[in-house]
């Protein structure tokens, strides 16, 4: 059984988010991140960002700031990487491999030299015809170590021709050895050898595959803790081999739990989404959105669940995170946000909810009245794409048409009592200069004097009358809101129907 580091408290903590430049950040790789952001705050100890962009085939142009700028927005942040600029921040860079080529390549040829390693020459066509006799026969297929068998006469003689090759490392060929190591999540991992292959480590582009650039770079960065995903259990045996083979010592592994769909399937993204940006830009909160990933396979040992930033930080342990699959339970989030949206400060939330407004049609140049309309609405609100739905309330033109469109509006408004209740207000508001939370309270207390209604047979067709709903914020705020003009023109609409 290999052996690792008892814990954290025994070595500097040093933890990497090494995400590939492919796109925009999924929100697995969010989790990913601020998990290895909590440790290393949670134990005096650095996060490095490094950059894995091997495979040049599916970079995306201008990945890495995407990345980098979803990390600040969602809080995180790292003591060493690569910056918004391409600059290194810290003493190991660089941080992006496509940068590190040579070492790479000095490592393989020590691996080559040490014999645990092997020029391997084989066409793709071979490969493939070997893949699927392979299949044919037993129903699996690997590399069948044809090249690890030539002599060292003709692997020169075809170097020297120029043919185009790999480097795989071997795998200790035996039949019924295994694998033993020890990962923090799950425990005691067994992994038998015939299971793994003679993995290959440099392309014949020159570019190291992830297996011998995510060793080398862990070890030359001197990182004390790989916290990654589940996806890179089978593949440590291969990583932990190197580690021996190359005289080092191995950090300790974490594997991460998936993130499922509600059905249990892969979280991807034909059944939603699975960007940050994507959540960004629908009006979540990058405070509860963070809260919310951070519960997906990882809990506090109680009931709790609305953490800032620094009480996940108190709180985080490696022990208490789950082995099996998280559901990303979309409906959960958004009651997050809302819980975050009624506590946010106002201040920030003004600056946030502008642009929605105003794609609403809203003037916001007048601070106190966008903060009153916030203030009204957010009791009602799950994420900041809400408002402009949500201030349909105060526009004029919808009123009408949602009375008529339903009966039951119709038949309260219309009621006798209700007429008498819009007469008396309207003089009411008429007389003053403007209406305010306080002063419309004040004039349905004498409305109710003067006509004798009260109750639901008071309240309810003011509102109707004014907001075309039955229910919806606080009325005496939504008047102000409005204002005298308004409020004016609605009660006379009503009651010249």
């Amino acid at each position: 059984m290999y052996s690792f580091m008892s814990d954290a408290t025994n070595t500097e903590v040093r933890v990497r988010f090494a995400p590939s430049p492919t796109g925009f950040l999924h929100v697995g790789g969010l989790r990913t991140a601020l998990y290895n952001f909590l440790f290393a705050r949670r134990h005096g100890g650095s996060m490095i960002l490094r950059i894995e962009d091997t495979d040049k085939s599916r970079e995306v142009e201008g990945a890495i700031g995407h990345i980098i700028d979803d990390l600040r927005w969602a809080g995180i942040r790292y003591d060493e990487g690569v910056t918004r600029t391409g600059e290194a921040m810290g003493d190991h860079g660089p941080y992006v491999q496509s940068e590190r080529l040579e070492l790479y390549r000095q490592y393989a040829r020590q691996l080559i030299d040490a014999d645990h390693a092997y020029y391997c020459f084989c066409s793709e066509e071979r490969l493939e015809k070997v893949r699927k006799q392979q299949l044919e026969r037993h129903g699996r297929s690997k590399y069948d170590q044809h090249c690890r068998r030539l002599t060292a006469k003709e692997r020169q003689s075809r170097l020297e021709a120029g043919m185009p090759h790999v480097v795989r490392m071997k795998i200790p060929d035996t039949a019924d050895g295994e694998h033993t190591f020890r990962d923090t999540i799950r425990g005691e991992v067994s992994i038998p050898y015939e299971n793994l292959d003679d993995q290959i480590i440099m392309k014949s582009d020159g570019f190291p595959t992830y297996h011998l650039a995510s060793v080398v770079d862990d070890h030359l960065m001197e990182i004390s803790h790989v916290i990654r995903g589940e996806e890179w259990l089978p593949s440590t045996p291969k990583h932990l081999l190197l580690y021996e083979y190359l005289d080092w010592k191995a950090p300790e592994f974490a594997h991460l739990p998936l993130l499922l769909n509600e059905d249990r399937s892969k979280l991807s993204k034909r059944q939603g989404d699975v960007m940050v940006k994507d959540y960004r830009e629908k009006g979540y909160l990058p405070e509860a959105l963070v809260n919310f990933v951070a519960l997906l396979g990882w809990s506090p040992g109680d009931d709790r669940e609305i953490f800032s930033l620094d009480e996940l930080t108190e709180e985080f342990d490696l022990q208490r995170i789950s082995k099996s699959g998280a559901v990303f339970n979309v409906e959960k989030l958004q009651w997050m946000n809302g819980v975050y949206l009624r506590n946010y400060p106002m201040e920030q939330l003004v600056e946030l909810g502008r642009p929605y407004l105003e794609q609403a049609g809203f003037e916001t140049g007048d601070r106190d009245r966008v903060q009153l309309i916030l203030e009204t609405i957010r009791d009602n609100m799950r994420t900041l794409e809400d408002i402009p739905s949500a201030v349909e309330v105060f526009k004029a033109r919808s009123v009408a048409d949602r009375i008529a469109a339903d009966p039951g509006l119709q038949d309260m408004v219309e009621q006798e009592s209700s007429r008498q209740v819009f007469e008396a207000l309207s003089r009411r508001i008429t007389a003053g200069e403007s209406i305010t939370k306080k002063r419309f309270l004040a004039l349905m207390k004498e409305v109710q004097k003067e006509t004798g209604v009260k109750g639901k047979n008071l309240w309810m067709p003011v509102r109707i009358a004014l907001t075309g709903e039955q229910h919806g914020p606080e009325l005496p705020a939504v008047v102000e809101i409005l204002g005298k003009e308004t409020c004016l023109e609605r009660l006379r609409e009503r009651l010249s129907a």
